[in-house]
């Protein structure tokens, strides 16, 4: 079926339908993620009789033939509802992981950039992708936190996703879409069995509710127990993080190896995903977990993530995230933020200073090559930069990226910071010599 016949708005929709949009969380500003299919379609109408300010989001992934057809069909719809539009085109990376999973991710980054402060996201998920996404997390061998499946609400940015008929089969939308006369684009994509989701939906979800009728009910109940189980997990992890962790975000060998492995994997994963990282199947690291743990001090073993890696150093875990370090040294300008590595460093006038800006002087920034030497005052020897970094409890992988910061003149170059560890009183926030403040700050572990 193809866009087109009414689009004008509706005043009266079915309770079931309507009733979860009257009842949606404050927001600022209302979206709704328009695709151009049934389900997306059928909600903006909904919502739009409900709420006359909405606007939609249409996202254009440029992978069907019939993508310019779909953004059209957005365009008509939004024009004959009166509804304001934003489309955005998308570049899908097709060459890393699957492509759905690389379109949700293209997807949901526009969705992120879109919404400000408590804005509310829309989207169209019903029951039927509910037990779908349960199922198939289940075939994948996933915890209880993916069996729990699709929130109903959840943060997205800086604003609110939410799915106001999860409770809602694909059976009844498409019903009530065309005794209303609902027009709508269908995804060829859709009909192809080559992706998973689409071989569950179309050979084996259809012969399990013909088998179990009552299977889109009793999936989200145990979607639902799932969810109430990984909200105590969460609790149980906050809980012995207190214990556990310290303010630095690592974890602390003695109170962390008195846990059971339950408990162990538990706080790990709790740990992993509080830092926004992708959690792996933790099945198999009790015995990884043992070797960090027990590690005599001359070791240096470590768990491998995608994207990152958990250590020992001394008597704590760090997690590690893969970063960049520049590989030559670099400017650092006024006012600009500087990413390096895991710190950030940014220089900016100090409020008591009557210096101008034209005269900052040149700062730059590098890493240690070796043989350093550093004096914190003229009246102190000089150390070995690496026995300093030893002394403070620097780890060995963080050394050599550790940005080392320093004041360029003609009488050479001069030492005003190590990271966030050290910085000279002249660059210092309560010092006022050099006109300006250095701020460098670091990602919590």
């Amino acid at each position: 079926m193809t866009a087109g016949g009414n689009t004008a708005r509706r005043d009266t929709w079915p309770e079931d339908l309507i009733g979860p949009v009257q009842k949606l969380p404050a927001c600022d500003e209302l979206w709704v993620a328009l695709s151009g299919g049934l389900d997306s379609s059928l909600l903006l109408r909904v919502v739009a009789a409900a709420h006359p300010r909405v606007r939609a989001l249409h996202i254009n992934h440029q992978l069907q033939s019939n993508h310019d057809q779909t953004e059209r069909a957005c365009v008509e719809l939004c024009k004959g509802l009166g509804v304001e539009l934003e489309v955005r085109r998308v570049s899908v990376d097709t060459a890393v992981g699957s492509l759905e999973d690389s379109a949700r991710a293209a997807r949901y980054e526009v969705f992120k950039e879109v919404l400000q402060d408590d804005d509310l996201l829309l989207m169209a998920h019903h029951a039927d992708d509910q037990a779908e996404t349960v199922l198939f997390r289940l075939l994948r061998g996933t915890g209880v936190n993916g069996l729990a499946g699709m929130p109903a609400a959840r943060s997205l940015g800086l604003g609110h996703l939410y799915r106001p008929w999860l409770g809602v089969s694909r059976s009844r939308l498409e019903q009530v879409a065309r005794e209303q006369g609902v027009s709508w684009v269908e995804d060829p994509s859709n009909q192809s069995e080559v992706h998973d989701r689409n071989y569950l939906r179309h050979s084996v979800m259809p012969g399990l509710k013909q088998r179990w009728p009552g299977l889109l009910k009793r999936v989200a109940h145990s979607a639902r127990a799932c969810a109430e189980s990984e909200t105590l997990s969460q609790r149980l992890a906050e809980l012995q993080w207190q214990s556990c962790g310290d303010d630095k975000g690592r974890i602390r060998l003695a109170p962390f190896s008195a846990l059971g492995q339950i408990e162990r994997r538990n706080l790990v994963r709790w740990w992993i995903h509080g830092r926004g990282l992708p959690v792996p199947a933790l099945s198999g690291w009790d015995s990884a977990l043992d070797q960090l743990i027990h590690a005599g001090p001359d070791r240096s073993p470590e768990i491998l993530g995608n994207g990152f890696c958990i250590r020992r150093y001394r008597d704590h875990l760090y997690l590690v995230a893969e970063v960049r370090i520049p590989e030559a040294p670099r400017s650092l300008l006024p006012g600009q933020l500087l990413k390096w590595g895991w710190w950030t460093l940014q220089l900016v006038p100090d409020s008591l200073s009557t210096t101008p800006e034209s005269s900052c002087p040149e700062i730059r920034v590098s890493t240690r090559q070796g043989g350093e030497r550093i004096r914190f005052g003229s009246n102190l020897p000089s150390r070995p930069l690496k026995t300093w970094m030893q002394e403070q409890g620097v780890p060995p992988w963080e050394r050599a990226a550790l940005p080392l910061v320093y004041e360029v003149s003609a009488a050479g170059e001069a030492w005003i910071a190590i990271g966030d560890l050290w910085c000279s009183e002249q660059y210092s926030g309560g010092a006022h010599a050099a006109g300006w403040r250095l701020i460098v700050e670091r990602d919590c572990d």
